[in-house]
């Protein structure tokens, strides 16, 4: 796997115990893909898989790591996965898509392209799409960047096969910006 593939999904915590459990903070959006036999890979190009895990506890336990001291230098690692693994494992529901098939997306309005998607920020409960202003655009004084949120009221449609958000009234965010 090259580092462009991999997803962080989350990072390991302090250890907890004498069993070689560790606090694990998961950091996507899909939960449900932690669970015993499940293989990640740390940020230390080692493959982890999950023992145990107890989600009401946030804890984890690795195969091979039993103890505190094998576990110990796992703490800070982050876990990643591929994006493959994660359209396989995760299950979306209708209209719901990955991160990494929105970001890179065009952003159009009333035929107008606005920008690309260049990353995506939850603040709260919301996700924001972070637009990189098109240049034609930035060359009318427009700011280089700027956020949409990506709720109902600004996101009409995505299409993954094109890769086009389609919004309304994300020009007037735009130039409020």
């Amino acid at each position: 796997m090259s580092d462009t593939e991999l997803l962080q999904v989350a990072k390991i915590g302090r250890l907890v115990g004498l069993r070689g459990e560790l606090k694990l903070h998961i950091q996507c959006d899909f939960p449900e893909q932690f669970k015993p036999g499940a293989s990640f890979l740390s940020d230390h190009d080692r493959r982890l898989t999950i023992e145990t895990y107890h989600p009401a506890k946030g804890t984890v336990i690795f195969k091979e790591h039993h103890t505190r001291e094998s576990a110990a230098p796992l703490v800070n690692a982050n876990l990643f996965t591929s994006k493959e693994d994660s359209s396989s494992h995760c299950h979306l529901q209708e209209d719901e898509f990955f991160w990494f098939d929105v970001i890179g997306a065009s952003v159009q309005e009333e035929s107008r392209v606005l920008g690309v998607v260049q990353d995506i920020e939850r603040i709260a409960s919301c996700d924001y799409l972070l637009i990189e202003t098109d240049p034609k655009l930035v060359a009318q004084n427009l700011p280089k960047i700027f956020y949409v949120p990506y709720i109902e009221r600004y996101i009409q449609r995505f299409d993954p096969e094109a890769k086009i958000v389609l919004t309304k009234d994300a020009y007037g965010l735009l130039e409020h910006s």
